[in-house]
């Protein structure tokens, strides 16, 4: 099986002993940042620093200019790497490694964009937004997303790209200073606490056949019980518990209109700019996805049969246990694309890189074809070597 781990630029600009490290781990890939949200991340063995404190969104590379000149909407740089262009700086020592490169872009998740232009993002059922969530509804969103996905996917020496959060983001969100866990807002909830009323979405609703101003009452109406401690039905029977099966089945059918059209708009722009290139037509295009389709966030819902019509294959969302990845990959076991089953492996985080080699064999056993190993610039000394003992006995090869 193939095997890619992720990394950021700010894990080798620098570090001249980086890329060597990251071969080294029996690896053929390596998934770097170029679009990213904000973040903070230790760097556990770079020379000069420990801590990157990525403070906004931001493109690791010089934006075109001239693609974004008199757009409102465009992608901010980031002043928290030396260097111009740090993506393409990492990105030439890793491939001098002998190590493939592919791109790694963030879409949908961006807080700074939100905090700029309040009027894009998700709007809930009691008139809250979301700044960290755009509204993929939107045409002015849905445009920034498209071009930045085919702008940040086809850096030079890019030979492929993983599309994240590129769909509905909603109420999940590791936000700084969290402080939303005094309730436990189970699948169902989380789906109502995601559903937005932007007028955007409250046209989007009418025309599938919903009174927006009676789907907002009525969604508040099904999470007081929730407020009080109720749990509803787990996953989707959950929210059509609370909302009922014809019209959880209308606010769905919105959501995935909008989804399905983001998502074939910006891997058609990430084919189309990647053409250019010599290899362009080897250029492979993969989302980070989840099969339940009402789920949002990072590893985005989708229609498994829709995704890979349209991708190379997805990234599918591995650590929690057997049960967790038949849910997973099972879905996707009729059709033919990459699957890639995405693990932990930072120990710290609830990672788990001294099973990994356990868990990729059930993960093969369900049809993965590839792995992901997050996170290779935040695991630990021991967490790595794990990891490369791993990977050498899953290859037979030192």
């Amino acid at each position: 099986m193939k095997s890619s781990v992720f990394l950021y630029p700010w894990d080798v600009v620098g570090d001249p002993d980086a890329a060597a490290r990251i071969a080294g781990l029996g690896v053929q890939q390596v998934t770097l940042a170029s679009a990213y949200h904000s973040t903070r991340a230790l760097t556990p063995r770079h020379p000069a620093t420990r801590i990157v404190t990525a403070s906004h969104a931001a493109v690791l590379y010089p934006p075109d200019e001239k693609r974004w000149a008199g757009r409102e909407l465009a992608p901010r740089r980031q002043n928290w790497t030396p260097g111009e262009d740090p993506w393409a700086v990492a990105a030439e020592a890793l491939a001098d490694a002998g190590l493939q490169v592919h791109s790694w872009v963030v879409l949908a998740h961006n807080s700074r964009l939100g905090e700029e232009f309040p009027g894009t993002s998700v709007v809930n059922a009691y008139g809250d937004r979301y700044p960290w969530a755009p509204c993929i509804a939107r045409p002015e969103v849905r445009a920034l997303l498209v071009d930045l996905a085919a702008e940040a996917a086809t850096r030079p020496g890019a030979r492929g790209t993983e599309l994240e959060s590129c769909g509905w983001y909603g109420f999940a969100h590791l936000h700084g200073h969290d402080k939303v866990q005094g309730v436990a807002l189970g699948e169902a909830a989380q789906y109502l606490m995601s559903l937005c009323f932007c007028a955007e979405c409250a046209a989007g609703y009418a025309r599938h056949g919903l009174d927006p101003d009676g789907l907002r009452a009525a969604a508040r109406r099904a999470l007081e019980p929730v407020w009080t401690g109720a749990e509803p039905a787990a996953g989707w029977a959950g929210v059509e518990e609370l909302l009922g099966a014809g019209t959880a089945a209308a606010t769905l059918g919105w959501r995935r209109e909008v989804a399905h059209g983001l998502q074939e708009a910006a891997v058609a722009a990430v084919r189309e700019s990647a053409a250019g290139a010599a290899d362009g037509a080897d250029f492979q295009v993969l989302l980070h996805a989840d099969p339940a389709f009402h789920r949002t966030g990072a590893n985005v819902g989708v229609d498994p049969g829709h995704i890979l019509s349209v991708a190379d294959g997805v990234v599918l969302p591995c650590t929690g246990g057997e049960a967790a990845r038949e849910a997973v990959l099972g879905p996707f076991a009729d059709h033919r694309g990459v699957l890639a089953a995405n693990f932990g492996v930072v120990s710290g985080m609830g990672g788990s890189p001294a099973t990994l080699e356990r868990d990729a064999a059930h993960a093969a056993s369900l049809g993965a074809t590839e792995l992901r190993l997050y996170h290779a610039g935040l695991a630990s000394d021991a967490d790595l070597a794990a990891v490369s003992g791993a990977l050498e006995r899953i290859t037979g090869q030192p």
